[in-house]
């Protein structure tokens, strides 16, 4: 008995030296670190980017699925209720493009052809890409050389201050095809074009090849006045089809626009709008026409 006890005090003894001896508390140190404040958030859930947003990529189609394809050409007037957001104080669809193109994330191309002796002051070919300052000076115009009254030299031109509310219409060229593999028949945005009024008519300034836009304008909010939680994209915007439009041509022999086709030498002559909506409505009953009962 009196081993088995010596041996439990001995335990008892070990367990003590072994044990952690309290630390004195650290010292607390007086100066309290300064706080940065943070302006509150205006709402319950406010994002100011949507860098996030993942671009949603065309289904492919071959050329052999393509039973049938149509070429049109559109203008959206931003005078109209519906397309006004596009020239949103704070979101204007101009302001991105050429914040783009004079950072160079993006490739714009010349509204005129000047190759083979041609001048065509109406060309949608993407043949003839434009430097960032080409692309600048033709929206935004240059100013002449004014000579100086004391030296009598002549100041080298510059770039005029951009006027966003100049940009008024913006041209859309795209393909109406049926895919027979997907049975789908869906329009396809092949080009956007910024037009601005140059002596009395509406020209575009350069081309924008829109697959070449889309990861940019997908990333870029567009103001709803209809839901302000709306997270509605630029690329949304066009792709599902939320704006309004006139057709101004359409694929013919002499690629000639309604216009010229007609003979008219009023813009604003009713006729103009009865063959827009004449051939809105052909491919309307195309459409109609595939559906069997």
């Amino acid at each position: 008995m009196k081993n088995v006890l010596g041996i439990v005090a001995l335990l008892l003894l070990s367990m003590g030296a072994f044990a952690q001896v309290p630390t004195a508390p650290a010292k607390v140190d007086s100066l309290k670190k300064t706080k940065i404040k943070t302006p509150p958030k205006d709402g319950f859930a406010v994002r100011k980017d949507i860098d996030s947003n993942v671009m949603v990529p065309y289904a492919d189609v071959r050329e052999e699925d393509v039973y049938y394809a149509k070429r049109i050409w559109r203008e959206i007037d931003l005078r109209d209720t519906i397309n006004s957001v596009l020239k949103a104080e704070d979101a204007k669809l101009i302001d991105i493009l050429l914040e783009a193109i004079g950072n160079e994330e993006l490739t714009v191309y010349s509204n005129k052809d000047t190759t083979a002796g041609k001048i065509l002051d109406d060309n949608d070919s993407f043949r003839i890409a434009l430097t960032a300052q080409e692309a600048l000076q033709s929206a935004r115009g240059v100013s002449e050389g004014v000579a100086d009254s004391a030296t009598g030299k002549i100041a080298e031109p510059s770039l005029r201050r951009l006027r966003s509310d100049e940009f008024l219409k913006y041209r859309i060229k795209e393909d109406w095809i049926l895919d027979s593999k997907r049975s789908v028949f869906e329009p396809r945005i092949v080009g956007i074009a910024p037009m601005k009024e140059v002596e009395g008519h509406w020209q575009p300034v350069f081309w924008v090849y829109y697959d070449d836009a889309r990861e940019l304008l997908s990333k870029k909010r567009l103001n709803n006045p209809g839901n302000d939680a709306s997270t509605l994209t630029f690329d949304d915007f066009f792709v599902r089809r939320l704006f309004s439009s006139y057709v101004v041509k359409e694929t013919n022999p002499g690629n000639k626009n309604i216009t010229d086709m007609l003979g008219l030498t009023d813009p604003k002559d009713p006729r103009k709008l009865y063959e827009s909506e004449r051939i809105k409505k052909s491919i309307s009953d195309f459409e109609q026409s595939l559906w069997e009962y």
